[in-house]
């Protein structure tokens, strides 16, 4: 278990936030995929990403006793967060104060399995380079994916984040629909990738960029869209985006019942990706 004397606490905290109670799929950090937890799964990416790293730590952040006990039998730290948090950002900034104030937290959900360590590390190497405040990874579809996206969203909607970003990668705006639109789409498909940059569902932030997120209100675009990222762009932070190759397995996130079918058929096809 993760939980260092407070002299020997590392400068950067990977924080996994775990909510029993999702409305469309309820206790899902607790759902198995191919015999392992959904946070079992996050929690071997993020202990391989902070052995990456170096001077990093890893720890799930929750509301409930179920989660925080099947942390424990998995050998990492829960520390327990206010119900009433209504972000992952609000709970990996109450997981940090908790801990003991990093320079740097990186909030990585315990719903997103299939985001693999070197992805995470590399955030955390965004982060300590450039003196970003907030960074997160993105990456860029070919059309079949952008196909099979636009498939998912006929089923699942709201499940699938995609991404606008201006010459210096930096993001001018994220959506649940698919950005941008395209005129002539078929001229477009002579080229071997598409316009369209899929978001990853995870954020490196400063302490500083972090303690500002959570005494803001939630933005107008933020309520519509559910977008927690939006607050920053609303109010004129910049997102620096970090481009990582796609994920082979499955949608980034694991929102519905139709997601968790095809994480399974996907690690059934691919193999299973989960770090020995």
């Amino acid at each position: 278990m993760t939980s260092p004397a407070d002299d020997t606490r590392s400068s950067d905290l990977i924080v996994i936030p775990a909510r029993y109670g999702s409305t469309r799929l309820p206790g899902k950090p607790l759902l198995k995929i191919a015999g392992r937890t959904m946070l079992e799964r996050v929690v071997a990416n993020a202990r391989k990403a902070a052995q990456a790293a170096g001077n990093c730590d890893f720890v799930v952040a929750t509301d409930d006793q179920r989660i925080a006990d099947h942390a424990m039998q998995i050998g990492v730290q829960a520390i327990m967060t206010d119900s009433t948090l209504t972000s992952g950002s609000a709970r990996a900034h109450a997981a940090a104060r908790e801990y003991g104030t990093p320079e740097r937290i990186i909030s990585l959900q315990g719903d997103a399995p299939f985001i693999p360590a070197e992805t995470i590390a590399a955030l955390i190497d965004r982060l300590r380079e450039s003196g970003a405040h907030v960074a997160t990874p993105v990456y860029q579809l070919d059309w079949e994916r952008l196909d099979r996206l636009r498939a998912h969203k006929k089923v699942a909607p709201f499940s699938g984040t995609t991404c606008l970003r201006d010459k210096e990668g930096k993001a001018l705006w994220f959506s649940k629909n698919i950005l941008p639109a395209m005129r002539g789409e078929e001229k477009l498909r002579t080229e071997a990738l598409s316009p369209v940059w899929q978001h990853l569902g995870l954020y490196a932030y400063s302490n500083e960029a972090l303690d500002w997120f959570v005494d803001q209100e939630e933005g107008k675009y933020e309520q519509l869209e559910g977008l927690e990222q939006l607050r920053f762009l609303e109010n004129g932070w910049a997102i620096a985006t970090v481009p990582v190759s796609p994920p082979e397995h499955a949608l980034s996130g694991i929102d519905t019942a139709e997601d968790l079918a095809i994480a399974e058929e996907a690690i059934g096809r691919l193999g299973d990706p989960f770090p020995i």
